[in-house]
């Protein structure tokens, strides 16, 4: 699949699976990759869907432009998002939000040939 493939949901899901271990992205980032950049609460609501319909992606690697977690009063799975981070080796700082200069993952330009 490219990201050219499928609907919006399918190529967010497909966009997010690609993201590695100890890597995240930005809401905005995967909207953009999904070839729909105003569209990244709609990722977010995706995400937040994710674990509802079962879709077996790494929700939890999509954070906010700030490299924060967005909780939309979600404390719970806010808690969980960052221990699952954590576990991967992503740090945050006292501002509650990791360098995405130091974790943001950025496909090579090959990976969107295609």
């Amino acid at each position: 699949m490219s990201k050219k493939d499928g609907d919006f949901s399918d190529r967010v899901y497909w966009i997010v699976s690609q993201i590695p271990f100890g890597c995240v992205s930005t809401y905005g980032q995967i909207a953009t990759y999904a070839g729909s950049a105003r569209a990244a609460r709609a990722v977010g609501n995706l995400m937040r869907q994710s674990l509802k319909n079962g879709q077996e992606v790494p929700w939890h690697r999509v954070i906010n432009s700030r490299g924060g977690i967005s909780s939309k009063g979600d404390t719970e799975r806010a808690e969980l998002q960052r221990r699952l981070l954590t576990a991967e080796g992503v740090e945050f700082g006292a501002n509650q939000c990791c360098e995405l200069d130091r974790f943001r993952w950025t496909p090579q330009e090959v990976f969107w040939d295609g």
